[in-house]
């Protein structure tokens, strides 16, 4: 007997579609802050005043994918492509924004690493068995 025990198949879409859900619920509502209460002027003014690269350009496109990725992570639809989106969202947050803060909240970069985490992690384990991905095999 191995020291490792293997998860039943059931458990593990469970804690994936838990993971999944938690995050994306996260991500809709800061894109949904970025979008319906700071608007796209504000976060794009934001991002510039952050030294974000492409302000212009940059803004309105995480505003829409932490939006649309947040609510494609809910019900499981492109889940690996989103995981890795989010994921390059956060490295950017880290590298442009709390990185320069130190690991500690409230302005430093541990949240958005632990984020990091998350979505690489359901990058590699995929959407899990209850999802919309699963639905469309």
């Amino acid at each position: 007997m191995t020291s490792i025990a293997v998860i039943p198949t059931q458990r593990m879409s469970l804690g994936l579609t838990i993971l999944r859900v938690i995050v994306g619920v996260v991500f809709i509502v800061h894109g949904a802050q970025k979008l319906f209460v700071f608007g796209i002027p504000g976060v794009t003014a934001a991002f510039g005043q952050m030294h974000i690269p492409l302000a212009a350009i940059s803004a309105p496109g995480v505003a829409i994918l932490e939006f649309v990725g947040g609510i494609a992570l809910v019900i499981g639809l492109f889940t690996r492509i989103f995981a890795l989106l989010l994921a390059i969202d956060m490295l950017g947050a880290i590298l442009f924004v709390h990185g320069r803060n130190g690991f500690f909240l409230p302005t430093g970069y541990e949240f958005a690493l632990t984020l990091i985490g998350a979505f690489v992690a359901l990058a590699v384990g995929g959407p899990g068995e209850y999802s919309v991905d699963n639905r469309r095999r």
